[in-house]
């Protein structure tokens, strides 16, 4: 017998039942008593499977039979078949109420559709050939895989100063065939608890069987539980039978458990912003923790110490102290106290943690913010601070170090003195807290002077002409005014170097006289003055220019002449002969007669001249060359 889908496995029987017929092998011969047979099927709920019965051999004619057994033995008849000539003729008697109804195949396998767990029964096949007859029974097992798996656990809170069990939790596994096992599991180990009743743990189990015929399985665990258990997880996990002697497994989800434990040790500490020394800056909120190991959560007493009696602060169930703006005064011992009656009496309720508040107070210096000093005195400056812990000391001057200590000494002091100093007070415990404090040294003196000498552009020295700037520089105290012996000099501005230099510039031409004299910067204070000359030696003169000067002159009365000849010429042409050489005569009406006086010669009394003064055309008067 084996299930219609093949699924199902048959055991201790081969799958085909072989039934034997014993015949009397001549006529009048004793049938033998009939054989039995037995197998086992197994096969998954909702699954169909066919039950197999076959006479082996050849014949003309038999009767096969199915019955369903009872528990009492009983047998009722279900299905029948019969053999005639080459077809199996049958048909199903009673289905004893099953949906949907047994069927019998060609084959003369009973056929069992979407097996159930009614059909657990035992299946008897009997065939009949003449006055013989064997038959073989087969165990039909339906497998069912439960729900998934359910775990309540208990809601409320467990204390671990009971000395006897607490229910832990219900695990329920429910509509599975066989009934399955529930084991319990404590942070992945298996807990090995009898099914007895003891003081350390122990479970109980129930197996109902609903009405579909399917099984459930309940299980209640017991443990006396221990402080060691607030964290532990549990779950429960069920174990279910398969076909072929296999096993399936089913979880149920982990869960904690809230436990009442007393307070053993208490934690208190002092919260941000406070350093690694444990110093908290003056005026920054401090926070106070405190933490007891019991639960649920105690009460909690904040309190100072001072002389010796305990100043309650606050009472709180979290845990926690804000401090706002700390100042120096509230240095001291802070400490925290867990109101646990359920504690031991051995147990440390209270903790204490020193609060060390660290201040800086404003620097203060032996000068005021400005300090005036001559040129070459000295003098010691003392900063002064108080703050806790004991801040450190350094002076700078435009950053640079110049050493560690309150008191800055300065000797002999140049101009080069003169500047900023800062006096910075810090704490290496107290990253974050310091000040500064600083004086500004004026040196006073008369001017110091320096120049930037100009160099000729041309080799040789300097030539008349030539552009030159001159610059003039000076430091001191009052600041001191730049003068220039020729005018055009700039306004005296703070030079690019710093330092208290300023500068003034004059732009001129190179000349002879300049060149003697030279140019003369001053610069002037109330307490003196200095002054430089600056000299150009010899100048000199520019010749390639004097030529191409009356050059021009030249070319320019040239022309001039030119103009003053075409001129003429253009009032005579109406004249024959006019501006041809060897033609005199007297001039027309109306021209005016150049004359000239004493005995001066004609050509010395104008530009163009003819003879001596006379009417005649040979006279004096009249004009020997007109052009």
């Amino acid at each position: 017998m084996e299930p219609w889908d093949g699924r199902a496995r048959a055991h201790r029987a081969p799958r085909l039942l072989v039934l034997a017929l014993l015949l009397g092998a001549q006529p009048g011969a004793q049938a033998e008593e009939p054989s039995s047979e037995f197998s086992l099927v197994e096969v998954m709920k909702g699954e169909p499977v066919a039950l197999n019965c076959t006479a082996l051999g050849s014949h003309d004619h038999f009767v096969l039979e199915w019955f369903l057994a009872d528990r009492s033995g009983f047998r009722h008849r279900l299905a029948s078949a019969e053999w005639q000539g080459s077809e199996l003729q049958g048909r199903v008697h009673d289905s004893r109420g099953r949906s949907p109804p047994y069927q019998l195949d060609s084959r003369g396998r009973l056929v069992l559709p979407e097996a159930q767990v009614g059909d657990e029964q035992n299946y008897v096949c009997v065939v009949r050939v003449g006055a013989a007859s064997t038959e073989a029974t087969t165990e039909l097992r339906m497998f069912a895989k439960p729900e998934a798996t359910e775990v309540f656990p208990n809601k409320g809170i467990l204390s671990v100063v009971d000395d006897s069990t607490q229910e832990i939790a219900t695990c329920h596994s429910r509509n599975g065939n066989p009934a399955p096992q529930i084991t319990w599991y404590r942070n992945g180990q298996r807990l090995r608890v009898p099914m007895e009743v003891n003081t350390e743990g122990y479970m109980t189990s129930r197996t109902v069987r609903e009405a579909s015929g399917l099984q459930s399985l309940t299980s209640t665990l017991y443990l006396r539980l221990r402080k060691a258990d607030r964290d532990a997880s549990f779950h429960c996990s069920v174990s279910y039978h398969l076909p072929t002697g296999r096993r399936g497994r089913l979880d149920s989800p982990a869960f904690h458990l809230t436990l009442h434990y007393p307070t053993e040790n208490v934690d208190f500490w002092v919260g941000s912003p406070s350093t690694t020394e444990g110093w908290v800056r003056e005026g920054d909120s401090v926070q106070l923790f405190c933490r007891g190991d019991g639960n649920p959560s105690m009460e909690y007493v904040f309190f100072r110490l001072q002389d010796k009696q305990e100043d309650v602060l606050k009472t709180n169930l979290e845990g926690n102290l804000t401090l706002e703006g700390v100042q120096r005064g509230q240095s001291g011992t802070y400490g925290c106290r867990v109101e646990d009656y359920d504690a031991a009496e051995d147990a440390v309720l209270s903790k204490t943690a020193e609060l060390r508040v660290a201040y800086l107070d404003p620097l203060e210096l032996s000068t005021g913010e400005e300090l005036s000093l001559h040129l070459g005195n000295s003098t010691t400056v003392n900063c002064s601070v108080r703050g806790l812990p004991t801040p450190a000391l350094r002076w700078t001057k435009d950053f640079v170090p110049l050493g560690n200590g309150p008191t800055l000494s300065l000797s002999s002091i140049t101009f080069d003195s003169a500047g900023t100093y800062v006096c910075e007070a810090s704490m290496p415990t107290v990253p974050l807290l310091s000040r500064t404090q600083s004086f500004n040294l004026l040196v006073q003196g008369p001017p110091q002077l320096s120049v930037e000498e100009t160099q000729p552009q041309t080799e040789g020295g300097w030539r008349e002409g030539e552009e030159v700037r001159l610059v003039c520089s000076a430091r001191g105290y009052p600041e001191p005014k730049l003068s220039w012996s020729q005018l055009g000099g700039s306004p005296a501005e703070p030079a690019l170097r710093g330092q208290g230099w300023v500068s003034s510039s004059l732009t001129l031409k190179v000349t002879s006289a300049l060149s003697r004299e030279g140019v003369s910067c001053e610069a002037s204070n109330a307490h003196g003055k200095k002054q430089h000359v600056f000299h150009f030696g010899s100048v000199a003169p520019q010749t390639a220019q004097a030529g191409v000067a009356v050059m021009a002159v030249a070319v320019s009365v040239g022309l001039l002449l030119l103009v003053v000849a075409a001129f003429y010429c253009m009032r005579r042409k109406a004249r024959p002969g006019c501006c041809q050489r060897g033609e005199k005569g007297a001039p027309p009406p109306g021209e005016p007669q150049l004359s000239h006086s004493g005995s001066e010669r004609p050509e010395q009394t104008g530009l163009l001249m003819g003879g001596a003064s006379g009417g005649g055309r040979h006279g004096s008067g009249g004009f020997g060359d007109e052009c």
